[in-house]
């Protein structure tokens, strides 16, 4: 009788008792799980470089040789953890491969954030036993918990569509369930184990069982926060329904002028707020937003003849701008982990623990350039770091919208004055003056550019030229 699975994977996040998982399902002889197997700075495990033979420079160039190896080398069924960051092309593969047994680990997402800060600040990723716990506390931060949260839907979506495009199914196991016994065989026998095991292993202990009121400084503001968010049942579904279109709490309402701005990533934005919260004389922090479409549906019923618009940058600006803000360094930031594998595999040579000192025009130009060169292979899905929002295309970034709400004006940065101006007539409104945006960085795009940087520019943005009409940068 032929196998219906020659091999699983565990799709994951960090702080979701991935590494429990893992332990238990080693426990069964014909299972063997070889931990990330396509982690960006390891192969398995912590300080491994190297898995049946496959590095890490064999693994970007073919990365579905490792797994292949696996198959060849392993007795029973092999499989690895899988995260939202890991290699995208190995996640389209697996979606659409009916031999691997997809088992999905999800688990609250306010419990993994605020683990995944302790870990973050305790430098403990797992416990073995409890007299080595480091114990700390965190002080929830809304927007990062935002973040988190919008970074598990996506994956989660992302892996629901996979699976429903190919007509298959998935094991979803929640966090809670990975010490359940009756659990874990019924998940070995999902893969095609003929094992079963009768105890979890020991190696691997619940590192903060805590009230999340003792592990968060400030519970009283964090339960303020949550209110006004969505709670659609998240550590009840594994797909944290419901699908939002992408940005929806990132929209801004006028105080009193029917305007709707829909603001893209990486284009202009602080100046745009103030010229919205100056049209009708209050500060910027008046203006409505964290959105739910449901606020947004009852505003434009409320607000018949209202308008809508967003801003683009031109491809070029709006990169160098991603360049300067996100790839030099920073301490601590979110992209600390993709700057690393862009510097060490992808050539763009920025100085590394925020060393400015020396950091030349010449240098900036050629990393500048390096890093436009990734661009076009990561927005073509042919790198191992996830296509990121900063980063991604405007059109992309207008069409996520556009299941919610299409603006009725798209400007330009670069006639945005007259632009605003006009749209703020059309309504009745009185005009008022809009700044420009100040250029950050070293240096700024004048400073560098030449026709191979709008060259290099246009590979990469292909699709923003075209759809909006961009021509060569001229500098205003």
């Amino acid at each position: 009788m032929s196998k219906q699975f020659e091999y699983f994977v565990v799709f994951a996040e960090m702080r979701t008792g991935s590494n429990f998982l893992e332990a238990s399902l080693n426990e069964f002889s014909d299972l063997h799980c070889y931990g990330e197997a396509y982690n960006p700075h390891f192969v398995g495990h912590h300080n491994k470089d190297a898995l049946f033979g496959v590095d890490m420079a064999q693994r970007e160039i073919s990365p579905l040789s490792l797994i292949e190896r696996m198959k060849e080398n392993t007795d029973g069924f092999p499989g690895f953890r899988f995260f939202n960051d890991h290699d995208p092309r190995v996640m389209a593969h697996v979606l659409e491969d009916p031999k691997c047994a997809k088992i999905i680990l999800t688990r609250n997402p306010l419990d993994s954030y605020v683990s995944l800060k302790i870990a973050a600040q305790t430098g403990q990723w797992k416990l073995s036993d409890m007299k080595q716990l480091r114990s700390a506390t965190i002080t929830f931060d809304r927007d990062e918990f935002l973040t988190h949260l919008e970074a598990k839907q996506a994956f989660q979506l992302d892996i629901l569509k996979g699976m429903q495009v190919s007509g298959q199914t998935g094991f979803y196991v929640a966090y809670e369930d990975i010490g359940d016994v009756d659990v874990l065989n019924g998940m070995a026998r999902f893969i095609g184990s003929s094992e079963r095991i009768a105890a979890t292993p020991n190696s691997v202990k619940k590192q903060n069982p805590s009230e999340l009121e003792d592990k968060v400084t400030n519970y009283d503001q964090m339960v303020k926060d949550l209110a006004s968010i969505d709670h659609f049942a998240l550590s009840n579904t594994p797909n944290f329904e419901p699908r939002r279109g992408p940005g929806v709490p990132g929209f801004y309402l006028a105080a009193e002028a029917p305007l709707l701005f829909i603001p893209v990533a990486a284009s202009p934005k602080a100046s745009v707020l103030d010229w919205l919260a100056a049209l009708d004389d209050v500060d910027v922090e008046d203006l409505q937003t964290n959105l739910s479409q449901k606020i947004l549906r009852q505003w434009k019923r409320g607000h018949p003849g209202h308008r809508s618009f967003t801003v683009l940058r031109h491809p070029l600006e709006r990169a160098h701008r991603v360049f300067c803000e996100y790839i030099l360094p920073k301490r601590d930031d979110n992209f600390s982990d993709p700057r690393k594998v862009m510097r060490n595999k992808y050539g763009v040579a920025v100085p590394n623990q925020g060393d400015m000192d020396g950091y030349t025009k010449i240098e900036h130009r050629a990393a500048f350039a390096k890093f436009l060169k990734f661009l076009k292979g990561n927005l073509a899905g042919q790198t191992s770091i996830r296509i990121d929002a900063v980063w991604a295309t405007q059109s992309a970034l207008l069409q996520g919208a556009a299941g919610v709400v299409l603006p009725d004006a798209i400007l330009r940065e670069d006639e945005l004055s007259d632009g605003l101006n006009a749209l703020a007539a059309s309504l009745g409104e009185e005009t008022v003056l809009i700044h420009n945006e100040p250029e950050i960085g070293p240096f700024s795009l004048a400073d560098i550019y030449d026709d191979e940087l709008e060259k290099l520019a246009m590979a990469a943005y292909r699709k923003d030229y075209i759809s909006f009409g961009f021509g060569r940068w001229d500098g205003n």
